[in-house]
């Protein structure tokens, strides 16, 4: 099987490349440095001719990054998956779209399935779901996957915090699963071995780490690693940016295992190796 893998200069893409590479997948990137401005009436150019999946690995979990640019979210989070699907579709090629919790609106008392409908709060979310719902529309052999937390984003907030010498406030109340990198780029690297061995699991899947937690112990937890100052203050508050955060984004990975036969893996299990991961992101040439 043939599989491109749409990426920009993000860790996912580089980690998805190296791992897919290890299969017996032929793969092809192509990187994508600023999805708002690609021209969609190229794909003709951009994907070959005998591409059997579409991997989009452009992975979207910041609302706050979402709602500072409006339009380029509804590009990259709607326009660009929409105009992929419509092309898959004439070309007879799959789709493997990216999606995150923050399609729901987080008043569920208990986890959310697969199946339960999008109530978006958010930016990002709003267009996530409106992406998903065109791509069950437009093209039957896709993949979307709904992702937890982004495990970086909040490593990021911890070491802003530290940089500047700030206390860190975030909201007890809302609560959820983040996922790393690496782990994700694993989940997906198991699905995409799978469909190449003929598996017909199309459909709404989603993954997240294993053990449900509260942002403000999210916090705690990454003050806790190696190489964070010890000083660093962490406090149960609701920060500017809370009313992004729906209060629950648990979601119910059940199907994946059932289907795919892959298991959560606890996120804490993952944190040292994604702060080592951005640490030499920051150091990489060019990097701001």
């Amino acid at each position: 099987m043939h599989v491109l893998v749409i990426h920009d200069y993000g860790p996912l893409g580089k980690i998805l490349l190296e791992r897919l590479r290890q299969t017996s997948l032929d793969v092809s990137p192509l990187l994508v440095s600023d999805p708002a401005s690609a021209d969609l009436s190229a794909l003709e150019n951009w994907v070959p001719e005998d591409t059997d999946l579409i991997v989009n690995a452009l992975w979207l979990a910041d609302p706050e990054a979402a709602e500072q640019n409006p339009e380029g979210t509804y590009k990259t989070a709607f326009s660009l998956p929409v105009a992929l699907a419509e092309f898959a579709r004439d070309k007879n090629i799959a789709l493997f779209q990216l999606s995150s919790c923050y399609v729901f609106d987080g008043r569920k008392q208990n986890g959310y399935i697969a199946s339960n409908p999008g109530q978006p709060v958010n930016e990002l979310g709003s267009w996530q779901w409106e992406s998903e719902q065109a791509l069950r529309a437009l093209l039957p052999r896709h993949i979307v996957l709904r992702t937890g937390w982004s495990l970086s984003r909040f490593i990021r907030k911890v070491q802003a915090s530290t940089a500047a010498n700030e206390v860190l406030a975030l909201p007890g109340r809302c609560v959820g699963q983040p996922v790393s990198v690496q782990d994700l780029a694993r989940v997906m690297t198991a699905v995409v071995q799978q469909l190449d061995c003929g598996a017909e699991a199309w459909g709404t899947y989603q993954y997240a780490g294993s053990e449900t937690v509260s942002l403000y112990e999210l916090g705690l937890a990454i003050a806790g690693l190696p190489g964070i100052p010890e000083d660093l203050r962490v406090v149960d508050e609701m920060p500017p940016w809370g009313a992004l955060e729906p209060p629950n984004t648990t979601l119910v990975c059940t199907k994946i295992r059932n289907t795919f036969g892959i298991k959560q893996l606890p996120w804490r299990s993952g944190m040292v190796t994604e702060l080592a991961m951005l640490k030499e992101a920051a150091r990489a040439p060019g990097a701001s």
